[in-house]
């Protein structure tokens, strides 16, 4: 209301001044014509796009820094000090170019192909299985090769359960006080990614596709008592296959007495690195490029470990900043989520909360890890840590994010 009052206000200025209105820039959607909202570029949320390209910028340096001494290790040593820097701005350039192509997209397009996308994303779980095709590494086959990039499709099941969930929830709107009704075909879909995420293994983007999907069940009004039931069947299956598997209880005991002997040079290995990194960094830091603990101590540190790096080389200062950009970014995802929902454009509300459970979820499992706060998990850090797949979907994600802010403005205009 206020930013329809300010724009009439500054018609009728420019009009007495003997001015004219400056053109809109129109934004063109993805056939090339010009959406039916006016739209223009000054409309991109300026702050949480800054954000956005901070937290890049960041873990871009980080990432060089983590990696420019792996060359030195004898697994690494036919990779020059910046191979996995060249990569990482590769990375870049393929998703900010998706970002800028996905910016022009009507979020109707992405309701309408919701279920196809994730079918697709279903598929490319089921691809990765298949020998040959999928790329192992330490065990796990989660990768497809495409070249000079490496895909893993759970980045894209992140994206999919998002879309997919928020389609559902306004098909099945007027069954939701039905839990049975409402939930099982939900529950079906969860439970087939689940096993094919769980044959990889991949817990971790389980545990974040788990939390997305109850997120948007919650959030679009799932009857509240059946939601925690739901919730603690969740809680009770992760628990059943901790259980049941004899190297994931080790790995939650050594993360429960990190400093034990028995874990210390195994299972806690990288857990109690990444909290003598922490150590090192005090309140300033040891200074940009100055940490010891990516000198081959730290495994995975370009990776899973970054914030530990960060924590050495920027102190609590950099850790402090990376966790308030954080809840920022976050915060101000759900605000525009709960933005389009009150202007009835639930499937946008809806699914953009699930980008905001995605990127907030993630980013504090990743930070509790590094910080000895959660069990050890193989989850990146959104926007920062090294990885192509997942810098892509991130990068396309907050670019539906910002395309849904776009033209929650424009029907603030009065446009339809």
């Amino acid at each position: 209301m206020i930013s329809a009052v300010r724009h009439r206000f500054e018609q009728l200025r420019l009009r007495l001044a003997g001015e004219t209105e400056a053109p809109a820039v129109p934004i063109r959607d993805w056939t090339g014509t010009q959406s039916g909202r006016a739209q223009r570029v000054s409309d991109i949320d300026q702050p949480m796009l800054w954000v956005i390209v901070g937290l890049v910028v960041l873990g871009l340096v980080m990432v060089y820094s983590a990696s420019v001494a792996l060359p030195d290790n004898p697994k690494f040593a036919r990779y020059s000090p910046t191979y996995f820097l060249s990569r990482h701005v590769i990375s870049l350039a393929v998703a900010f170019t998706a970002s800028l192509v996905v910016l022009q997209v009507p979020i109707a397009l992405w309701e309408k192909y919701a279920p196809h996308l994730f079918v697709a994303a279903l598929a490319l779980l089921v691809v990765v299985l298949i020998p040959f095709i999928g790329k192992g590494v330490n065990g796990a086959r989660r990768w497809i090769v495409l070249g000079a990039m490496n895909f893993q499709p759970s980045e894209l099941a992140k994206l999919g359960i998002a879309l997919y969930a928020a389609n559902y929830m306004v098909r099945k709107m007027d069954t939701r006080e039905n839990f049975f009704h409402a939930v099982t075909p939900m529950a079906i879909a969860l439970a087939v990614i689940g096993v094919l995420l769980l044959l990889e293994p991949d817990m971790g983007a389980f545990m974040v596709i788990a939390a997305i999907a109850l997120g948007i069940l919650f959030l679009g009004g799932v009857n509240g008592r059946m939601f925690l039931l739901a919730a603690m069947v969740l809680l009770g299956a992760f628990v059943l296959m901790i259980a049941l598997s004899p190297w994931r209880a080790e790995r939650i005991f050594a993360y429960l007495d990190p400093w034990n002997p028995a874990y210390a040079q195994g299972k806690a290995y990288q857990l109690t690195h990444s909290l003598i990194a922490f150590g090192r960094g005090e309140i300033f830091g040891q200074g940009l490029g100055s940490s010891v603990e990516k000198l081959h101590y730290l495994p995975e540190a370009h990776t899973d470990f970054l914030l530990a790096v960060i924590g050495e080389e920027l102190g609590f200062v950099g850790v402090f900043a990376v966790i308030a950009a954080f809840f920022w970014l976050t915060r101000r995802i759900f605000m525009i989520g709960r933005q389009a929902v009150a202007l009835d454009r639930v499937f946008a509300g809806l699914m953009t909360q699930g980008v905001g459970i995605w990127v907030g979820g993630q980013a504090f499992i990743n930070m509790g890890v590094n910080l000895g706060v959660l069990p050890t998990k193989g989850l990146t850090l959104p926007l920062m840590s090294y990885g192509g797949s997942a810098i892509l979907m991130n990068l396309v994600a907050l670019a539906i994010v910002l395309r849904v802010d776009m033209e929650n403005r424009a029907l603030m205009r009065g446009g339809k």
